[in-house]
């Protein structure tokens, strides 16, 4: 048990020291101005034995506001949209538990109630009896849907953008797939085209440091063995019903080339109302369209 112990400590400082060394080198000033907000939070009900202590930046005043990232990304994510909020929120942006710069510790396993336990120990830590807003992006909002669900009394207000995993059902990815399907997302031209894929228009969008962003996690001790345990436990899909009794927003992007077709209509129908199409945006209207994103969060609180 001490040996465990021992060792999912040296994860932890391994990531810590990885985070230092790449600090430094970060081409875009909005991703280096959130790095100097980063905290690393130690969190309960975890998993016993575990070092439990995960990174999560915190800025701003105002009103509590929890933000969570997509699928294999990280808090970088909400670079261009934490500028608007936090003049009137206090902004906490965790990495989702086994994503981004998280430490892996050793023996564990890595899926969606692994991400909902994390969520809710995050929840417990910051909503201090006190009520708070979620915007989810991408796989971030079917989590946000989920912990809406399971928390009617903590959770006030939900802004999905361009939100994953509301439909359809993922299929469980078994050994050595998984790991195969992992190794290739690590490959340079794979990260390279998805993140130009993921752009409405990427000719303008997409540079030298948008893509490092969307690679600078991948050098996280355990990333391609957490990512390939969380496609064996079959990902996140399913989220969109039964609707929260929270209010709702969601901003949809006109050019989203991420979401497969069958689920966009299937979002369409079941939250029609609420939806509002962001005209100049792909998957990520967070980082195409701040203004516009940070607007619609400013009107759901009035």
């Amino acid at each position: 048990m001490i040996q465990e112990a021992n060792k999912n400590l040296d994860r932890t400082n391994a990531t810590k020291a990885y985070i230092n060394e790449i600090r430094d080198q970060i081409i875009d000033i909005q991703a280096s101005n959130l790095f100097e907000d980063l905290k690393w939070i130690k969190l309960e009900d975890i998993s016993p034995n575990k070092s439990n202590i995960f990174p999560t930046v915190i800025t701003g005043k105002g009103e509590r506001l929890l933000l969570l990232h997509g699928f294999d990304s990280c808090f970088l994510e909400y670079r261009r949209l934490a500028p608007f909020l936090k003049k009137n929120n206090k902004l906490i942006i965790p990495d989702l538990y086994g994503f981004g710069f998280c430490p892996r510790s050793s023996g564990n396993k890595y899926g969606f109630k692994y991400l909902m336990k994390h969520l809710n120990s995050v929840l417990k830590y910051f909503s201090k009896n006190q009520p708070i807003g979620v915007i989810g992006a991408s796989m971030g909002g079917a989590l946000a849907l989920e912990l809406a669900r399971q928390n009617p009394k903590k959770i006030n207000k939900i802004l999905l953008l361009s939100p994953a995993g509301l439909a359809g059902k993922n299929p469980k990815i078994p050994w050595p797939l998984n790991h195969l399907g992992a190794f290739f997302l690590s490959q340079p031209f794979v990260r390279k085209g998805l993140c130009r894929q993921a752009f409405a228009d990427p000719k303008n969008s997409v540079g030298p440091a948008e893509e490092q962003i969307a690679s600078i996690h991948l050098k996280v001790p355990g990333w391609q063995s957490s990512l390939a345990d969380f496609a064996a436990d079959g990902g996140v899909s399913g989220c969109g019903l039964p609707r929260p009794t929270q209010p709702l927003k969601i901003i949809i992007g006109k050019y989203d080339r991420i979401i497969p077709k069958n689920e966009k209509e299937e979002t369409n129908t079941t939250y029609n109302s609420n939806i509002e199409i962001a005209t100049n945006s792909g998957h990520l209207p967070h980082l195409e369209e701040p203004k516009l994103v940070a607007k619609a969060w400013e009107n759901f609180k009035k």
